[in-house]
């Protein structure tokens, strides 16, 4: 008769699963296994630990196919105004700019945008990117010789049709190409489909 020796985790055979930890054979010998997400569940919740590949400039997220796009806080003098005013006041308007800058955290993802506001009481602030109409990218003369941009988020949301992100020290150009991108491929995930129509002065939608 065949003995069958336990394993080390108790189990009659291998591999044993528990916890949902696999016992390998042995480590890895690949090349991307550096890169490979591995999860525990201990106590029943799931523990993610990643590390990220050098080089690879992006940031992984929670959720499956999400990525960081953008994220700061807005720029203490995103305009040439605000820095004529930090020089006259002698650095006491900068210390208002710096406190308002921080109190408000970006992050753009490619399924989302979070704004969080505030100092002590917090407020968060998210538009999911299927919702999104239009894009106006506003970029005066004083915020480019600063090298800051403002975007404007027009969505089909009733209790934030409007998100305003403002004063952000990037490329907003550059940003809004990847937002729109981004937005498109959400809708197709998601099957939202916008149609467009004119409303008469009767209120009913035009056959023309």
């Amino acid at each position: 008769m065949e003995n069958k020796r336990a394993s080390p985790l108790g189990c009659a055979s291998e591999p044993c699963y528990r916890s949902g930890v696999t016992a390998a054979p042995g480590p890895s010998n690949s090349p991307t296994a550096a890169g490979v997400a591995v999860s525990s569940a201990l106590g029943g919740s799931g523990v993610a630990v990643s590390s990220a590949l050098g080089g690879s400039g992006v940031a992984a997220d929670s959720d499956e196919g999400e990525r960081t796009l953008y994220e700061g806080h807005p720029a203490v003098l995103p305009s040439v105004t605000t820095l004529l005013i930090a020089i006259v006041t002698v650095g006491l308007a900068a210390i208002y700019f710096w406190i308002r800058s921080r109190s408000t955290f970006v992050r753009v993802t490619t399924q989302r945008i979070v704004v969080d506001r505030g100092i002590l009481s917090k407020r968060m602030d998210q538009l999911d990117l299927y919702r999104v109409t239009d894009y106006v990218v506003d970029r005066p003369l004083s915020q480019r010789m600063m090298g800051t941009g403002n975007i404007i988020l027009k969505a089909m949301d009733s209790t934030s049709s409007q998100l305003i992100l403002s004063g952000l020290k990037t490329d907003v150009v550059a940003l809004y190409e990847a937002l729109r991108r981004a937005t498109e491929d959400e809708k197709r995930r998601r099957g939202v489909r916008v149609v467009d129509y004119e409303v008469t002065a009767q209120g009913g939608p035009s056959g023309t």
